[in-house]
């Protein structure tokens, strides 16, 4: 229900500097074109090609359709309002933002902690993973991963819409972000406060924890490897996935572990484009783009990408 007096909301953006505003909108273009097309190009990848309906390619899929909802939900308006200057945003499509990206965040938090754990199985028991990773467990971790996600998303939503918004309406950030709409409420926050911390604690640092685990014994069963090449080749995959990795979560972790009063605009906003943009624009290369398998599916779909 709509408790507010506000009835839209002024989003400032990134900047408020014209000439940077110019850079930055071709930056974030670009970076959104190249993540919107590199996300849709695994999801039709791994739809078309039955050779890609494994466990492993069917969470990648989730991930790209997470990334592209992530990105749609936030960029194009803010494309918009730096090209325009029409920096309002209606109370209704600043709550359904604030929904669809908090949904995107608890669902890739959570994959990325079931890649891991998939991975795990690959690596540390590989003549059991069919067994283990079974369609049965699949659907398992896909339908645990949605009901988190949706549910984290209701439950910050509802409460933010328990509030109350009687001025300034004015939003220091590119998007409808759960600090800085916490820091604009008239009414009381606490509970608010106490729900993000919980979350951060049980989804960003819980789901950390586990898929540096994951990989800790990924790592381990690496070591285990005679070959040099296959040693070489596996931390490098490793490597870049836990870079990614702790790219996302980091930043996920110190934007929401703090009370709204010591979020800082001109600092904050800009770690958030790190989670809401740069991440998505690396996953589809990280994850994908440098599997051959992947690079083989693609081709078959786009034949014209094989020169």
């Amino acid at each position: 229900m709509n408790n507010s007096i506000v009835t839209e909301f002024m989003i400032l953006g990134l900047t408020q500097n014209p000439e940077l505003q110019r850079v930055l909108f071709i930056v974030f273009l670009f970076m959104y074109t190249v993540a919107f097309l590199g996300n849709a190009l695994i999801v039709i990848a791994i739809i078309y090609n039955t050779t890609l309906h494994t466990p492993m390619y069917v969470f990648l899929l989730a991930l790209a359709i997470v990334d592209i909802v992530c990105t749609t939900s936030i960029i194009p308006k803010m494309l918009v309002t730096m090209l325009t200057a029409g920096m309002s945003i209606s109370y209704e499509s600043c709550m359904s933002q604030l929904f669809f990206f908090t949904w995107s965040l608890g669902a890739e938090m959570v994959l990325f902690t079931t890649m891991a754990y998939d991975r795990y199985v690959a690596i540390c028991f590989p003549l059991r993973y069919r067994t283990i990773m079974n369609h049965h467990m699949c659907v398992t971790l896909l339908s645990i991963t949605m009901v988190i996600a949706v549910t984290n998303s209701w439950v910050h939503t509802g409460l933010i819409l328990r509030l109350t918004f009687c001025g300034p309406n004015t939003i220091n950030h590119f998007f409808c972000e759960i600090p800085p709409l916490l820091s604009l409420s008239c009414s009381p926050i606490r509970i608010n406060e106490i729900m993000v911390y919980v979350a951060d604690i049980t989804l960003a640092i819980g789901d950390f924890t586990l898929t540096c685990i994951s990989y800790g014994f990924i790592i381990a069963a690496i070591f285990r490897i005679r070959t040099a090449e296959g040693k070489r080749k596996a931390f490098s995959t490793c490597s870049s996935h836990l870079i990614v990795v702790s790219h996302y979560y980091s930043p996920v972790i110190y934007t929401y572990i703090r009370p709204a009063s010591s979020y800082s605009f001109a600092r904050d906003k800009v770690i958030a484009a790190l989670y809401t943009l740069v991440t998505p624009t690396l996953n589809p290369v990280v994850y994908s783009f440098r599997n051959k398998e992947m690079q083989t599916g693609i081709q078959k779909v786009f034949p014209f990408l094989k020169h």
